[in-house]
């Protein structure tokens, strides 16, 4: 591909040595890198003896960076887009840049490379023929129930200080669930934990996990006896023009209940 075009960039979710040779070989050539934190994509720079001007990218200017960026690729440039750790746009920013690039009829490459949730989920030993990404988790307990509630495999990113509370719901919800606690994936003190849901709240409710955790949830049994109220909700709903699935969520969010089951019984009938 020639002419003005943004590369989407995976860096390393800890280990340097995880960078792909054509993730360096696209910072070298590119007109200009777009980073999260100019400091560490500097890091990783310097240590491969990349050359390349830096220009910040973060959630705070997305969009008006981002315009900046599509009106100099119009101009011929090649942008590099890359965050502190992973794949851009994966719970990070970079889908302003990707869709203003679309809009305006530009190239998108992406590279493939490193991804904290792929490398949590192989870890875990937990069925991954069908799963979920759910970002970071909700902290609001109806929006929690609704992933938590999921018939595939979750994996979810979560703040090392919200664990113990996280996995506390769970063990309310259903302690048998089997779960793993991925900490610090590829780095010194990596580490997986696996067990039942009841096991791990009470391994973490004294003694919180340490540095960057993705959890990964196995999916919840099929739902027996769902609240006939709710399902009455979410058919009030469909029936005064809302999207099943949208109901489904609503109503889940204010009762608790799995919004797939709620979905599937709705949808199902």
């Amino acid at each position: 591909m020639t002419g003005g075009r943004l590369i989407v960039c995976p860096t390393p979710i800890g280990n340097l040595e995880d960078v792909t040779l054509r993730v360096l070989s696209a910072l070298r050539d590119a007109d200009v890198v777009a980073c999260e934190d100019t400091r560490r994509t500097r890091v990783l720079l310097e240590r491969y003896g990349v050359q390349a001007s830096l220009i910040s990218y973060h959630e705070h200017n997305e969009r008006e960076r981002a315009a900046e960026l599509v009106s100099r690729m119009q101009d011929g440039a090649v942008v590099a887009l890359v965050s502190d750790a992973g794949m851009p746009l994966v719970s990070d920013p970079g889908y302003v840049l990707v869709q203003g690039c679309v809009a305006a009829g530009l190239e998108v490459e992406v590279l493939p490379g490193p991804s904290a949730a792929l490398a949590a989920l192989v870890a875990s030993a937990l069925p991954a023929d069908v799963w979920r990404f759910a970002g970071f988790l909700p902290r609001k307990r109806g929006a929690l129930l609704a992933v938590l509630g999921s018939p595939e495999t979750v994996v979810a990113f979560e703040s090392p200080k919200r664990v113990s509370a996280s996995l506390a719901v769970l063990a309310e919800l259903d302690p048998s669930r089997p779960v793993a606690v991925c900490r610090e994936l590829t780095k010194m003190h990596e580490e997986v934990v696996r067990g039942t849901a009841a096991e791990l709240a009470e391994r973490y409710s004294s003694a919180p996990p340490r540095g960057e955790v993705v959890l990964v949830i196995g999916g919840a049994p099929p739902a027996e006896g769902l609240d006939p109220a709710a399902v009455d909700a979410v058919r009030q709903l469909v029936d005064a023009g809302a999207r099943a699935r949208v109901a489904a969520r609503v109503v889940a969010d204010l009762t608790g209940a799995p919004a797939n089951a709620l979905y599937r019984e709705v949808a199902e009938s």
